[in-house]
């Protein structure tokens, strides 16, 4: 799995011109799933997520996590994620899970995720064309692949 995950002030995602849901403070998290994904790369990701300590304590660092501050997240499914590009000008998304193994695994981060920080998690339509609106903070924005653990 792969995620691209930006600490925002708000953001919202939107199917047909209609706002699917939308976040306050905390985090915007773009989710890649590969064929090679499984509850593992769930687990291990969704306790990172939930620990990253990206939000500001009283004194301005980044000491807190979005569980520390009862932030929101938002999850939006996004297969380009897993994109290779080491052939040609045209990204290959051969490494991308299809619908029968993604959508599960989707669901299952979200539940996840939404058990971690204690709160609903927003989410987009998966494989629907979406339009994502965000204010990053910070700007924060920080990418991790569940098959780069060391």
């Amino acid at each position: 799995m792969r995620v691209v995950i930006q600490r925002v002030r708000e953001a919202s995602v939107s199917v047909g011109g209609r706002i699917k849901a939308a976040i306050g403070p905390g985090l915007m998290i773009l989710l890649g799933v590969g064929h090679e994904d499984g509850q593992e790369d769930i687990d291990w990701l969704v306790r990172k997520i939930a620990g990253l300590r990206i939000f500001n304590d009283a004194d301005g660092v980044m000491n807190r996590s979005v569980t520390d501050i009862q932030g929101e997240a938002l999850v939006v499914s996004q297969f380009t994620l897993m994109a290779s590009t080491k052939k040609g000008n045209r990204p290959s998304y051969i490494g991308a899970a299809g619908h029968e193994l993604a959508i599960p695994l989707y669901e299952q981060f979200c539940a996840a995720l939404s058990d971690a920080i204690g709160r609903p998690v927003g989410t987009g339509e998966f494989g629907a064309d979406m339009q994502v609106a965000l204010i990053n903070d910070g700007p924060v924005t920080i990418c991790i692949d569940t098959k780069n653990k060391e």
